[in-house]
């Protein structure tokens, strides 16, 4: 095994999966990378006319991109702190639609093992997030490891 890629979100979801990822790049010697997805995709999901009201729309997205922002810095935090002395450990920060970074991800050839949470990305996220694991037990083609 030569790459880990753990999802992280500063959250007490995604603790056990980082523990995990962590553990497995120490035993096996591998590149551990964290990563953060920022979704991008809320001004489609919400539309153009929700609330219909005038300049509803505009604060509710401020409102998402500082929590993500703020997520995004919790992550990083986490990740750095559990990887702390893992010789080869990077933090990533992306952006898009998070199932589709992930699904992504875990058909990347260059990741020999993808670590997460069922509940990744679910602070801040979409409902349709609550699906993340389901959608990539049916499209990944590396190996890949959930935790509740």
């Amino acid at each position: 095994m030569k790459k880990i890629v753990v999802a992280v979100d500063g959250s007490e979801a995604s603790q056990e999966a980082l523990n995990r990822a962590v553990e497995f790049a120490r035993q096996s010697q591998s590149a551990l990378t964290g990563v953060f997805v920022i979704d991008s995709q809320w001004p489609d999901y919400i539309g153009n006319d929700w609330q219909s009201a005038v300049g509803a729309r505009q604060p509710f997205l401020d409102y998402i991109r500082t929590e993500q922002e703020q997520q995004a810095s919790a992550a990083r935090s986490q990740f750095e702190s559990a990887a702390h002395g893992l010789p080869d450990s990077h933090f990533a920060l992306l952006a898009g639609d998070p199932t589709d970074v992930v699904i992504g991800i875990a058909n990347d050839d260059e990741t020999d093992l993808l670590v997460l949470s069922q509940r990744v990305f679910q602070v801040s996220g979409r409902p349709s997030l609550k699906s993340l694991g389901a959608r990539l037990a049916k499209k990944a083609r590396r190996p890949f490891l959930v935790f509740p």
